[in-house]
């Protein structure tokens, strides 16, 4: 049995970056991913959006990805794709299955979960109807969008208001979709302002606020919905041949079923959106970079901590509306990245800008 230093779970940008930082401390480092590409989520990501905080320009999600990966590979980073991960045991030993694998099994000194999150699915919510063709997920509909080159539909409504479903229903409005609504159960978006603004208003997609799907209809493929007001409970029928569901990630965490997750083992690492789902891709690889050098810490015998991140390192998070009609006067949101930064005017200077920009971009 193969013994490594430190074994990363995790190809996307979590893996990569703790891997890579790992591998630079001289240790014995394998990068394993259950895809048959390294760069996880990214790769179905043609939007921009990307790179600000990191490489210091807008980047799409698959240039993010392929930069992140010819890094790797300038590692001595072992790298095993198309490889799944069955489970970890106490003895720090992982069980491998894969066709194209070299190892059943390997040990580590060390183990790092980068594994990312899974989308929840329409399953999980509170809606009656049929479960027909044409109900899709957010990431499914982004992949067979922006990778197979499927054509999935011509009417759409989009369930939840956060980030991942405004871009996918720009994704479908820049195709000549029809994009018929995108419903929020809260008074306000979830999303960033930057995605609101790029992907709803500059496309006159409708946000429908404090509505909800209540049933599916259709049999052989979705023939439409039936959504109700959570205010006063009124209920309208919504034509449309395909559902888009996204109501929000769930941090996939199963191989660590086996531990309390409140006392992992010491030699036990958890990092990006494994650990918790950030809002910037950016954050994940700083983040997994410092994890990966604490967990080589750990390997080499030296003292490190956790506490190197922590909350305070984290930038404020950015609120997402605006409070008041006065206030939409004396705020602009900028859109040059997803920071959407509330910039005001002073003076006769712009303040708030944390890019050092002059004056706010504005969507086009």
């Amino acid at each position: 049995m193969e013994t490594f230093d430190i074994a990363v779970i995790g190809g996307g940008p979590a893996g990569m970056a703790a891997a890579g930082k790992a591998a630079e401390e001289g240790l014995r480092v394998l990068l394993i991913e259950r895809d048959e590409a390294l760069g996880g989520i990214l790769n179905q990501c043609a939007h921009k959006g990307f790179g600000i905080t990191y490489f210091g320009e807008e980047l799409t999600g698959q240039e993010y990805a392929a930069r992140c990966i010819e890094a790797i590979k300038q590692t001595n980073v072992e790298i095993l794709t198309d490889t799944m991960v069955l489970g970890i045991d106490e003895n720090r030993i992982i069980t491998l299955s894969g066709s194209k694998t070299r190892y059943d099994r390997i040990q580590a000194k060390a183990i790092i979960i980068a594994t990312g999150c899974r989308e929840r699915p329409i399953g999980a919510l509170p809606i009656v109807g049929s479960r027909p063709a044409g109900v899709l997920s957010a990431g499914a509909a982004q992949k067979m969008l922006n990778v197979g080159g499927y054509d999935i539909g011509n009417n759409f409504v989009i369930l939840g208001s956060g980030d991942i479903g405004m871009i996918v229903a720009r994704e479908l409005a820049l195709r000549n979709k029809n994009v018929i609504g995108v419903i929020c159960h809260t008074k306000q978006c979830s999303g960033l302002p930057r995605n609101r603004i790029n992907c709803l208003e500059r496309f006159n997609i409708p946000l429908l606020t404090e509505t909800n799907i209540k049933e599916v209809h259709g049999q052989a493929r979705i023939s439409g919905v039936t959504i109700f007001s959570t205010v006063d409970g009124t209920e309208e029928f919504m034509e449309c041949d395909t559902l888009i569901v996204a109501v929000g990630l769930i941090p996939e965490r199963e191989l660590l079923d086996k531990f309390d997750i409140q006392n992992t083992p010491e030699w036990l690492f958890i990092c990006g959106n494994a650990d918790y789902v950030h809002d910037l891709v950016d954050d994940v690889t700083i983040e997994s970079e410092k994890m990966g050098k604490i967990a080589a810490a750990f390997v080499k015998g030296e003292k490190s901590s956790i506490d190197n991140i922590t909350a305070a390192e984290q930038e404020p998070e950015q609120e997402n509306t605006l409070d008041t009609d006065e206030d939409a006067a004396e705020i602009c949101i900028c859109v040059a990245c997803p920071k959407s930064c509330r910039a005001r005017f002073v003076d006769g200077k712009w303040l708030g800008l944390a890019c050092g920009r002059k004056e706010p971009a504005r969507a086009i």
